[in-house]
């Protein structure tokens, strides 16, 4: 599978998908910012917050550590979440459109492999960063270990055992990734599919140019980002739990156990807390965070598709 740039036109086409898919994570990123924190402070049991609730959590978070407390860690993932949306919104039409040959017209199978590939591509070339991220959202005003993403990095690379370190949780989230990212673009854009086809009166306006002239409404691509949002998490959390673990295991020397491979965490995690308050621990929170973070991720990439004219094709 070869991508070609063969015109200045292609080159302008692919910054231009690289800066829609950027904003697209960075805006639903920060929709959900304090909502992921309260969910990496559950998963891995903070002991200041590990016997609340969602809800309980943020108030608490709010009265210990004041509101921007909400937000700890949000510059890096800012950081990463750029590159990454990019990455993953970019190379999926690429692999998108190669694949789309392969397996029939109508057979949405193509979309599934494409947005798996998009995921696994956007993690390999920004993992370091999501360590970070969770490393300085999981800290409690008071009692830092790390005091910025430089900090964090240096420390975590010459204190736990070099570059591996900084990709300690790797496998589960690959494959974590592979159901989420896929069934993200394929769910999506099933959804898109079936509201154009069955329903255009309700879910669709008239668009001047490509898509036969409909486009979706921004409510209804809301709508389908959401269930689509909903759907892969449900495929991808125990994973998510458990990279989470390892990626938090070396802060603390009681959850050390945590830093060794997946599968042995995975058991860890089930023999200590079983499924529901363990491999599912903060679930609940998981959904209310994934519904309005793929909503609006998709949504706002579909936007600046359009605004940016990139909505007419692609050669590559």
């Amino acid at each position: 599978m070869a991508f070609r740039l063969e015109s200045e036109k292609d080159y302008e086409f692919l910054l231009k998908s690289l800066i829609a898919g950027g904003l697209a994570g960075m805006c639903s990123k920060t929709t959900v910012a304090p909502l992921d924190r309260i969910k990496i402070l559950l998963q891995a049991h903070n002991k200041h917050y590990k016997h609340l609730g969602v809800f309980s959590g943020l108030k608490e978070v709010i009265q210990h550590e004041r509101f921007f407390a909400l937000y700890k860690g949000n510059f890096a993932q800012m950081i990463r979440i750029f590159p990454y949306a990019a990455t993953q919104f970019t190379t999926f039409e690429l692999y998108k459109k190669h694949l789309g040959g392969l397996f029939g017209k109508d057979n949405h199978i193509d979309k599934f492999l494409a947005g798996s590939a998009a995921g696994v591509t956007a993690v390999i070339l920004t993992y370091p960063l999501d360590i970070i991220r969770a490393r300085l959202a999981f800290q409690v005003t008071g009692e830092h270990v790390y005091v910025g993403i430089i900090h964090a990095g240096i420390t975590i690379f010459k204190n736990e055992g070099g570059i591996r370190a900084l990709y300690r949780g790797f496998w589960p989230t690959i494959f974590g990734m592979i159901p989420y990212a896929g069934f993200s673009f394929y769910s999506f854009e099933k959804l898109k599919y079936l509201c154009m086809k069955y329903a255009p009166n309700y879910f669709c306006e008239k668009c001047d140019r490509n898509t036969g002239g409909l486009n979706l409404t921004i409510p209804a691509r809301l709508l389908c980002g959401g269930i689509a949002g909903a759907i892969a998490q449900s495929f991808s959390y125990p994973l998510d739990v458990t990279r989470r673990r390892m990626q938090l295991g070396m802060m603390n020397h009681a959850t050390h156990k945590y830093s060794f491979s997946m599968w042995q965490t995975i058991k860890m995690v089930y023999n200590e807390n079983g499924i529901i308050k363990g491999l599912y621990r903060g679930m609940s929170i998981n959904y209310l965070r994934a519904v309005p973070m793929v909503s609006v991720s998709f949504t706002t990439n579909e936007i600046m598709k359009q605004i940016l004219e990139l909505d007419t094709g692609m050669k590559l």
